[in-house]
């Protein structure tokens, strides 16, 4: 099953000894029989078509959703043209973000401050350890969309469509980069406490192969047949 990745963002060239975001989710979703193909929306390199691939996943970034981009308006209506071809898409904090934004819903600073480092979230029940990197949430979910995880400080943690499924976390950030990012982009940036706690959880256990697998059920239960060639 070939994977689009829509890369909307860059890792810190400080860390590039850990990969790139496509990297990070080919070591992630590793063994579940997907091949991947890269195309960098956050320079403007968009996909022919939305049945080009058999599912996409938008990555994480520094950007906000809401702020003026020339590449994020054809990337919502990538979106909405890939709900409409029923084409199955999973979006990772900045793509959990930027799906909601598309289909309706709303994304906004959050006035509560920052999730960093390994987070507890409940699933449905379950409690699921995931890192985190954000300040941005979805404070309305659009219309179709099911809260499926949530803490208290991120009430829409996770979401689920009739053929996307996103989550706020980071699934594909392991915890030497979440150490990295608080190195090269928290200072100034991330309040002290915040970091220090998650400085203190840089070793606690991730359910990063549980959401693993989740993405790649989502995507073999929601293939799309591929167009028949002309």
């Amino acid at each position: 099953m070939l994977i689009g990745i829509l890369q909307t963002g860059l890792a810190p060239d400080a860390l590039s000894d850990q990969g790139d975001y496509p990297d990070m989710f080919a070591r992630l979703l590793a063994g579940h029989g997907f091949t991947f193909r890269t195309f960098r929306v956050v320079d403007g390199q968009f996909p022919a078509s939305v049945t080009e691939c058999d599912g996409w996943l938008i990555t994480g970034s520094r950007h906000g959703a809401y702020e003026d981009h020339p590449w994020i308006p054809p990337l919502e209506q990538f979106i909405r043209d890939s709900f409409a071809a029923h084409v199955p898409m999973v979006g990772i904090c900045f793509g959990h973000q930027i799906i909601a934004q598309a289909m309706g819903g709303r994304v906004e600073r959050y006035d509560g401050g920052w999730a960093v480092g390994a987070t507890d979230y409940d699933f449905g029940g379950d409690t699921l350890t995931l890192n985190a990197w954000h300040r941005d949430q979805v404070t309305q979910t659009p219309p179709g969309a099911r809260v499926v995880a949530s803490n208290a400080f991120c009430t829409n943690a996770a979401l689920l469509y009739d053929h996307a499924f996103t989550v706020q976390a980071h699934p594909e950030f392991r915890p030497e980069f979440i150490a990295g990012l608080m190195r090269t982009r928290g200072k100034g940036l991330v309040p002290d406490e915040v970091m220090a706690a998650a400085t203190a959880r840089l070793t606690a256990p991730l359910a990063d192969q549980t959401i693993a697998t989740q993405i790649a059920t989502f995507f073999k239960q929601h293939r799309a047949p591929r167009p028949n060639p002309v």
